[in-house]
């Protein structure tokens, strides 16, 4: 047994010995490869522009998340290539550049127009490929032989837990906003801290349940610094294989770790992975083990010690309802994006704070911009200003970058260059309408914007209205309107024969307002959910009829009181053809609104 042993180490010496002359000798390939790059040319994006517009450029390679992206300028040979001859052809180094990454939506549709071969990540992996190709094949061929001779050896036996214990440095003074749920947490900690603690009274697990990027697992680790804790984090995803049985075996792995490192918070994040309800289309044979072993574990107080359980979900519908019981997560927290403009403002604040910005970056006005953002929103939109700035070649993050980026989030696209001029004023009345009839209904407005987008959105109001828990009925009646105004407007201006298509996604939402204030609200005649007369349908019981009187009734009063400040309307509009867009401020001073709009 111990010349077995002793023949093992050496095998296993000698394919460690042959893995590192592999990788020695990929080092030096990428090495050169490295070396070539360092020596490219980096030109500004008005250079790439121009060289693009004449036709010069033969590939470009891009990553999206990389900053550069690398061009190979046209010569005689490559003009005459075929494009099969034009992928294997290296340029030499004086014909290559590089430059910023725009990351626009209309990037790689513009290349192909001008007829550039596109080389994406994975292209330029398939180039690396066959650059050191056998270098790659021969330490794959190394992996696999390391890890057969890894399975011959009786350590390998030994299951060890993917899960280790995470240096955490976030305290809930580092989380903006939530204030609440840090209130009540804090309750919670106060009792994991106690030396009288006892994990068979506290709360057996805790849910976070919200949309992503609301800060659930940040708000995991703060709890787990501010109680002592160590903390293993656990991607759900990861737990579930195409073997049977490995997730059950992994999610025992965590829980053994966690007993180890005890006092721990074992924080399962996209716990729907696992969690799913037992029988429906997502569950299979792997999933339901996984999730009884998950349940096993949670139910073994005895065996437990002191391991306190977090799990994150934005798909909290889709958990088996066993999970979510009394004695497993039995408190769901609900974490909801920032619904005060204050935190919104903190929050750009905080992203902010090491880059290069302009000073007269109003963040309260972006902040009130961005009505619904969370956390991880806020934080895209400053990562896609910095990338318009280099786009531009700026230095410095300006209030328009950042209100571009902001336009490019809401409304999936860029914003476009073509000249529109001729829709341009039935756009500026549109939004002027659905401005002034915000203000009429006492709601600030933080934007308003005619520039037009790829994506076909042709302006926008973008209101500084806050969330709110309930609504009432004057205030579905004032959404109603509001979204009623723009083609209000056109009417009042161009005539009812001229009115466009530019009202259709207003009318979409105004009418799903309806139907709730009809069938779930009770705010129509009598209070009837009509969703539980699953009998009927709604034209069965004149809902349609209803809804098309209410409806009529509402755009007859949006046109009146409208045309009763039409010349606020009129005044707004030609402002907006000149400036293209006009922040809270400008459209105040513009106003001269004092206390609201005193119309």
């Amino acid at each position: 047994m111990a010349k077995k042993s002793k023949k093992h180490k050496y095998i296993k010496l000698a394919a460690i010995i042959g893995g590192i002359s592999i990788l020695a000798g990929l080092g030096i390939s990428l090495g050169v490869s490295a070396a070539r790059e360092s020596k490219i040319e980096l030109i500004t994006y008005q250079e790439y522009e121009e060289l693009l517009k004449a036709g010069e450029i033969d590939t470009v390679q891009y990553n999206p998340d990389e900053r550069y992206m690398f061009i190979s300028l046209h010569n005689e040979k490559t003009r005459n290539m075929t494009i099969t001859e034009r992928e294997k052809y290296i340029s030499p180094l004086d014909e290559c550049k590089k430059v910023y990454y725009p990351a626009s939506g209309t990037f790689v549709e513009d290349l192909l127009e001008q007829g550039v071969l596109v080389q994406k990540d994975s292209d330029t992996v398939s180039q690396f490929a066959s650059d050191y190709g056998s270098l790659i094949f021969l330490l794959a061929l190394y992996l696999v032989m390391f890890r057969a001779i890894n399975k011959m050896s009786p350590a390998s036996a030994k299951t060890v837990s993917e899960a280790e214990a995470e240096e955490i440095n976030v305290t809930f003074d580092d989380v903006i906003g939530h204030d609440e749920v840090k209130k009540d947490l804090k309750v919670l900690i106060k009792q994991m801290r106690s030396k009288n603690r006892n994990f068979r009274d506290l709360t057996h697990g805790i849910l976070f349940e919200g949309s992503a990027g609301t800060g659930k697992t940040m708000l995991a680790k703060a709890m787990a610094k501010e109680a002592g804790f160590n903390f293993i984090s656990v991607n759900s995803s990861s737990l579930i294989q195409m073997y049977v049985g490995l997730g059950a075996k992994r999610v025992r792995e965590a829980f053994a770790k966690a007993r180890e490192k005890a006092p721990c918070i074992l924080f399962f994040d996209e716990i729907d992975a696992i969690g799913a309800k037992r029988g429906n289309q997502r569950s299979h044979a792997e999933n339901d083990q996984t999730i009884n072993a998950l349940l096993a574990e949670m139910d073994g107080f005895n065996d437990r010690g002191d391991i306190f359980v977090i799990a994150a979900t934005n798909r909290v519908a889709d958990l088996d309802p066993a999970l979510v019981r009394a004695g497993r997560f039995d408190r769901t927290i609900t974490i909801n994006p920032p619904s005060k403009w204050e935190t919104r403002k903190k929050l750009f604040d905080h992203y902010l704070k090491d880059a290069e910005t302009e000073k007269k970056i109003n963040t309260e006005n972006l902040a009130k911009q961005t009505v619904g953002f969370s956390g991880a929103d806020i934080a895209a939109v400053c990562r896609e200003a910095t990338m318009i700035m280099y786009g531009r070649d700026g230095e410095k993050i300006t209030q328009e970058d950042l209100e571009e980026a902001i336009d490019k989030i809401v409304f999936k696209g860029n914003r476009s260059s073509e000249d529109h001029s001729e829709a341009m004023e039935i756009v500026a009345f549109h939004e002027a309408g659905h401005a002034v009839m915000n203000m009429l209904c006492g709601k600030p407005v933080a934007r308003i914007s005619i520039m037009g987008m790829t994506s076909g959105v042709g302006g926008a109001v973008f209101q500084s209205d806050e969330d709110k828990v309930f609504h009432t009925k004057e205030n579905i009646e004032q959404e109603v309107k509001i979204l009623y105004a723009g083609r209000a407007s056109e009417e009042i201006k161009f005539g009812s024969e001229n009115i466009t298509d530019g009202a259709s996604n207003d009318i979409t939402k105004a009418t799903e307002l309806l139907v709730n204030y009809i069938t779930k609200f009770g705010f129509g005649e009598g209070l009837v959910d009509y969703s539980v007369l699953t009998s009927s349908s709604l034209s069965d019981n004149g809902v349609t009829e209803k809804i098309e009187k209410l409806s009529a009734d509402f755009y007859s009063k949006t046109v009146r009181e409208l045309r009763e400040n039409y010349d606020t309307v009129e005044k707004l509009a030609n402002k907006l053809l000149e400036a293209k867009t006009l922040s809270e401020n400008e459209i105040t001073e513009f106003l001269e609104i004092k206390e609201g709009l005193d119309l």
